[in-house]
């Protein structure tokens, strides 16, 4: 394996095709080679730019005095019982992320992280207790779908790894670029999905700019609830967030749903669910329930069986199509809400 971060040199693996159109005309190149590159990043399976075999040695050597490739391979690699896998990745900033790889039949889907840590420090997640590192760049992203051994077997992409994509809102939609564009890896936007708390200016640049689709992290309907669990809720209301959704058209390809964690005692009632269906009238969607995840120094505690499937009972009476998530990679800390590198954090 080789990985080739280098702090002093910028990364061309992650740069768009118009990025890359400035990157050579600053170097007095001609403005197509940026087309050449782009195929060697996204199209072929090299590591080096000196692989670039249709590029001259001047042009290579132009090349490598300022930017090195991209490509950084894991350094930890684990497996759960039920085939899902945690890449450990490190960071040009000197930290690590985490990426899963969750296979399910025919579908493949790479959960990627965004960011070393997280600003939002949401109750129930692991990547929030850890603080917050930096953002990733969009090269950091992609890094982590292209560079791991089931690349060619990926069907989906999710952005619900570390961090909250919409507090790096450049890179994410940069990344979406080259993931959706014919110079990228043409993928369609209906196979990637972006989790947010709802932070609402950068939720308006990507319903805009992008057609992938949203997932919106909601666990409880009440505000003052909410906010005990979410701190997010001070900043960007649900309501705000909601009411921003209502005027996005959700009936065709594009889908908006919304992530609800059921903690028991706490947000699992019928009162819960009826207020839920309530205040997501007018919004074609789907509601994914998801069991909670132990983890430390939190008291909260997952919902039983019963009440969960009473929960999602309530809400298919009321017309919302909801499903309950099957709980993957938990054994390895890959599940919903575990990612963290807070242990490594604390040996440097």
């Amino acid at each position: 394996m080789n990985s080739d971060i280098t702090p002093q040199k910028i990364a061309l693996f992650g740069q768009t095709l118009p990025q890359l159109k400035k990157i050579v005309v600053g170097l007095g190149l001609p403005q197509y080679i940026a087309t050449q590159i782009a195929d060697w990043l996204y199209k072929k399976s090299i590591s080096d730019i000196d692989q670039m075999s249709n590029l001259s040695k001047e042009v290579r050597a132009k090349l490598k005095n300022d930017f090195v490739f991209g490509k950084v391979d894991y350094i930890n690699t684990q497996a759960s019982v039920d085939g899902t896998k945690k890449y450990l990745f490190p960071t040009q900033k000197g930290y690590y992320i985490e990426t899963a790889m969750i296979p399910d039949d025919e579908r493949h889907t790479v959960c990627v992280s965004t960011q070393m840590g997280c600003k939002m420090n949401c109750l129930f997640c692991a990547t929030g207790k850890q603080g917050w590192q930096g953002n990733l760049s969009s090269g950091e992203i992609l890094n982590q779908f292209k560079h791991i051994p089931e690349f060619d077997k990926m069907t989906n992409i999710v952005y619900m790894g570390m961090g909250e994509p919409l507090d790096n809102i450049d890179a994410v939609l940069d990344s979406i670029e080259i993931l959706t564009s014919d110079y990228g890896f043409a993928w369609s936007p209906k196979r990637i999905t972006i989790s947010t708390v709802g932070v609402i200016p950068a939720m308006k640049r990507f319903l805009n700019e992008s057609q992938a689709h949203l997932a919106v992290s909601l666990h409880s309907p009440f505000d003052e609830e909410r906010k005990n669990i979410m701190p997010v809720q001070n900043a960007y209301p649900l309501s705000d967030v909601l009411a921003l959704l209502k005027t996005y058209d959700f009936t065709k390809q594009r889908r908006v749903s919304f992530e609800y964690i059921v903690f028991h005692g706490l947000n699992d009632t019928m009162k819960h669910a009826d207020e839920l269906s309530r205040i997501l009238n007018g919004i074609k969607c789907r509601v994914n329930l998801i069991r909670f995840h132990s983890i430390p120094d939190v008291e909260l505690k997952t919902t039983n069986e019963e009440q969960l499937l009473a929960f999602q009972t309530r809400l298919k009476q009321k017309g919302i199509f909801t499903t309950i998530r099957a709980s993957r990679g938990q054994d390895i800390d890959a599940a919903c809400g575990l990612l963290s590198t807070k242990a490594l954090l604390s040996k440097t």
